[in-house]
């Protein structure tokens, strides 16, 4: 048995092209979602496809702890009887969020105006990523907070009475941040307004409208408006989580940096706020083509399939970086192999996420063999033409979960084998990873 307690180093070396089929797990933020909507709502929800992930897997006990009945038959379809909104029920014991920034932000949202209190926790990682910029607007809606310092986690939330609506500007182009304040504004009777000046993901609002919530969006004054009027009345649903984007970004590019390759990504979400690396891989010259497009469950879906190409450094428009936030840190490994010069800006926010994001692909990629310039919001990297990287580790990933996948992308495409300390963060995201690796890699079928 292994020792989930100590690292788990990996090295990732070039070998074989990427063949066949392969379907990466449903989507991440839509499995926090489902989880979530269905816990506050009237009736049963059924979720199939969701992620299994340790993310994922901490929502659904956080929602358990505050009354809803959650459970996977063996079919493999989950089920979630809610409580309706204003229903949740003060929890008994901390809410250990592990790793999830997501369902953090979110659940202090949903948690905001109801009239408990609850403590969130979580690991070493969790604990270092800001949640002011979530704290700020659900003050303003009553809720109250004592946070560790820099308003940090460990932190206690006390739900508001009483919430009142409010309009609030994002200061940063957060998806995050706009959902809590929309799951907050579910139990809050009147119309609360979020103003976007950049359009985020929108998978909120989707599945709001589907759950029954009174919600509208409109452009005013060149910003996207969302309204939201409580208190609602969510009705369970049946949803259809589709293939994770983000986790289908490094086959994508394992695929079009390995000689020989031609693979198909089953089942992918192609919502349009989350497709940016699609859009700046093509810029760059990859050959990637959308199969049998149709909608899932409120959402567009499409089969990828992707072929080794040879890539050209762009220079990437900052207006992208929201629709494609998580992807950057395997796009860095693109870059590292194109003809040419990559140049990235406006991407401070990857300094907050599970690490600072900049700095640690600059200094990995570094160590691999790439030239990279670290700048304040982004990254220049010269990249090799084509040529493999001379490869190198171990590699640090900061129990990062993305710089852990990249890398291994990294060492597929280097000609002597990227080592990765500790692949144990992978799980909180995408658990199967290195076993469709090796299917691909083999060109069987999903």
């Amino acid at each position: 048995m292994t020792d989930t307690t100590q690292p788990f180093p990996r090295t990732f070396s070039t070998g074989r092209p990427l063949r066949g089929r392969v379907r990466v797990p449903g989507d991440k933020s839509i499995s926090h979602r489902a989880l979530m909507f269905g816990a506050v709502a009237l009736g049963q929800t059924r979720i199939t496809g969701l992620l299994e992930g340790e993310d994922v897997l901490a929502t659904a006990a956080a929602m358990r702890a505050m009354g809803a009945q959650i459970e996977r038959p063996g079919d493999g379809t989950w089920r979630v009887d809610g409580v309706g909104v204003g229903g949740l029920l003060q929890p008994d014991h901390a809410i250990d969020m592990g790793n999830s920034g997501t369902s953090t932000r979110l659940l202090m949202g949903l948690v905001g105006t109801h009239a408990i209190t609850a403590t969130f926790v979580g690991d070493a990682s969790l604990s270092q990523r800001p949640m002011a910029r979530v704290t700020e607007p659900l003050s303003l809606m009553g809720a109250g907070f004592d946070s560790s310092p820099g308003g940090r986690l460990p932190l206690i939330l006390r739900g508001a009475s009483l919430p009142v609506p409010i309009t609030y500007r994002l200061p940063v182009a957060s998806a995050q941040v706009k959902s809590a304040v929309l799951l907050a504004a579910l139990n809050t009777r009147g119309t609360t307004t979020v103003i976007e000046p950049v359009a985020t993901r929108d998978h909120t609002e989707r599945m709001l409208r589907g759950f029954g919530a009174d919600l509208d969006v409109c452009e005013e004054n060149g910003d996207r408006a969302i309204y939201l009027t409580g208190e609602a009345e969510l009705t369970g649903q049946d949803i259809v989580v589709p293939g994770d984007p983000s986790s289908a970004a490094f086959f994508i590019v394992a695929a079009l940096l390995v000689p020989g390759s031609e693979l198909t990504i089953e089942n992918v979400g192609i919502n349009p706020t989350r497709t940016g690396l699609v859009s700046v891989l093509r810029a760059m010259g990859g050959d990637i083509v959308e199969e049998n497009v149709r909608d899932v469950g409120g959402e567009p879906v499409a089969d990828l399939r992707v072929r080794h190409s040879a890539l050209t450094g762009i220079a990437v428009d900052p207006a992208v970086a929201p629709s494609m936030i998580d992807e950057f840190p395997v796009l860095f490994v693109a870059a590292a192999l194109a003809a040419g010069t990559t140049t990235t800006r406006g991407l401070d926010e990857l300094r907050v996420k599970e690490s600072d994001r900049l700095a640690v692909m600059a200094r990995a990629l570094e160590r691999v063999g790439a030239r990279v310039t670290e700048c304040e919001d982004g990254l220049v990297i010269e990249g090799t033409g084509g040529d493999p990287l001379p490869g190198g580790g171990p590699i640090a990933t900061h129990l990062d979960h993305r710089i852990a996948m990249a890398l291994a992308v990294a060492g597929l495409a280097s000609r002597g084998g990227v080592r990765i300390d500790d692949m144990r963060p992978v799980a909180t995201s995408f658990p199967t990873f290195e076993a469709l690796l090796e299917q691909a890699q083999a060109g069987e079928q999903s």
